[in-house]
């Protein structure tokens, strides 16, 4: 990983943040080996959960991608002045990440989406469920990135649009003209798949 990248400008703070939080930070800048590793083992399954919705992908590529996000959010470590915008600001680089990694295979023409669901969402999953989300990623790779980005974040995970703006580095109405699009691309295609075309009748009826 030898080519240098531009990491996402850190969010705004929250302003009040722990004096954990800032011996944490502090830690981090001064590269002190205990602060990588309590961020590491805080935020590991936040950053994991982030790239699947992001992604869908399989076990091993995702251990390959987290580290990705972590070796760049401690490299570039000294963008952050607050504390309290660590969370924020490690879902911006994993979200960059994904987003980096879906343009690079799509130039290459090689981008695939696991069969598998995402891994630690539902283990005992029933077969029609696991067959709905291989569908719904599949889908998914069919849609722009930055709106395939928008509709994993804000549709599927729930979250705000102003979070969902933070972790994209865009504003609140570009994330919603984005979502506008990828509503409309994704309901299509999924209303001609068995697996999703009752729930889609119920999305557009509510």
């Amino acid at each position: 990983m030898s080519q240098v990248v531009r990491l996402p400008t850190p969010p705004l703070p929250a302003q009040d943040a722990s004096k954990e939080d800032a011996r944490l930070l502090r830690g981090l800048r001064e590269r002190e080996p205990w602060a990588a590793a309590v961020i590491v083992d805080r935020y590991i399954d936040h950053v994991r959960h982030v790239l699947v919705r992001v992604m869908g992908v399989g076990e091993r590529e995702l251990d390959d991608l987290v580290q990705e996000v972590f070796t760049r959010a401690l490299a570039g470590v000294h963008q952050l002045s607050f504390a309290g915008a660590l969370k924020s600001w490690l879902t911006s680089i994993a979200v960059f990440t994904g987003r980096e990694t879906i343009r690079r295979r799509s130039r290459w023409r090689w981008l695939h989406f696991t069969a598998e669901p995402p891994e630690r969402e539902a283990p005992q999953a029933s077969p029609e469920i696991s067959e709905a989300a291989r569908v719904v990623y599949a889908m998914l790779g069919q849609l722009p990135v930055n709106e395939r980005i928008v509709f994993a974040l804000h549709t599927i995970d729930g979250m705000a649009a102003h979070e969902v703006a933070a972790a994209c580095g865009v504003s609140v109405p570009t994330v919603r003209r984005r979502l506008a699009r990828a509503e409309r691309r994704f309901y299509a295609l999924a209303a001609k798949h068995e697996a999703l075309s009752a729930w889609v009748s119920q999305s557009c009826q509510s």
